[in-house]
């Protein structure tokens, strides 16, 4: 006679989906395959950065999950990505849950966001910052200065403590990186080189010290410098300051530049504000400045008589 118990059963059941599952597992790492591996999260801020790297990521044939900082993100980027999430910038943890709940892993961190908005009134009300958001600013950063890389590598951290890794923001749009030398139709004067030569220097102490990464020089004085600001709002300050125009905007990256965020950018927009206000150059360091569209930027450049420079 056959005894059958329910309870053995189903623990047989239960014991048998496990050998299973942990044979599926083994079969994707004998295959070289990972949960990890064909995802990449995507924290992404304003401007056309984020459709760059979302779309070197897909033709790399890798799954995006997109965190889209509210106030921030393009809301068409979601129909650039194969999940996007609309999240508050302060909220650190949300960022992490929603990576996390599709396995994500790896994460590239790119597009604008004002530091001007930290200095809003009521700004813990404004954004209601979590827990995390308060351990990297007050705890993270106790004692410490809150520049612009002190701020983002310390986010890094706390990102990295939840699982979620960021990687070179620029892996997947190398084709845009700034090469070496003159990329458009024009080229320098014997002024504007010596304009370089001045500034260069004095732009790249400024990176150092973490105060900005561009200054706007004519006739070897600086007429203008990046802060808080930004670029573009220094671009209309110089032209504001040098009604002759025909000065050169100089734009560099930090020295031992974290490639992970903040790598300098220029695109069309740089290129119609200069024209604008009188800019004749523009001069980025080459192999660590991404030009946004750069088919694109060069070719308006050659029609507005701009001077691109990579150094």
């Amino acid at each position: 006679m056959n005894i059958r118990f329910p309870i053995f059963d189903s623990a047989r059941r239960t014991a048998d989906k496990f050998r299973f599952s942990i044979f599926k597992r083994q079969s994707h790492v004998a295959n070289g395959q990972s949960n990890h591996g064909d995802v990449l999260g995507l924290i992404a801020g304003e401007g056309r950065l984020p459709f760059l790297v979302a779309a070197g990521a897909k033709h790399a044939g890798l799954r995006v999950i997109c965190i889209g900082l509210r106030d921030n993100a393009e809301p068409s980027l979601a129909d650039e990505v194969d999940v996007f999430y609309k999240v508050a910038l302060a909220r650190p943890g949300a960022w992490i849950r929603k990576l996390r709940k599709h396995s994500v892993r790896r994460t590239i961190m790119v597009g604008r966001v004002a530091k001007g908005q930290l200095f809003t009134p009521w700004r813990i009300l404004r954004y209601l910052p979590d827990w995390r958001a308060f351990r990297t600013y007050y705890w993270r950063l106790r004692g410490k200065p809150k520049l612009n890389d002190s701020l983002l590598c310390a986010l890094a951290d706390e990102l990295a403590s939840g699982g979620i890794v960021l990687e070179n923001s620029t892996m997947y749009c190398k084709e845009h990186m700034a090469s070496e030398g003159v990329m458009t139709e024009h080229h320098m004067s014997a002024s504007i080189e010596s304009d370089i030569e001045f500034g260069w220097d004095i732009v790249k102490k400024l990176c150092e010290l973490d105060i900005g990464q561009a200054i706007a020089v004519k006739e070897k004085e600086v007429i203008a410098v990046e802060a808080t600001e930004g670029t573009a709002a220094m671009v209309e300050r110089a032209g504001q300051i040098c009604k002759s125009g025909g000065w050169t905007l100089i734009k560099t990256s930090r020295p031992n530049q974290d490639m992970r965020f903040d790598v300098p950018c220029i695109g069309t927009d740089t290129i119609r504000s200069l024209a604008k206000n009188g800019g004749k150059c523009v001069v980025v360091e080459a192999g660590k400045t991404i030009i946004i569209d750069k088919p694109e930027t060069i070719k308006l450049a050659n029609q507005l008589g701009i001077i691109i420079v990579g150094r």
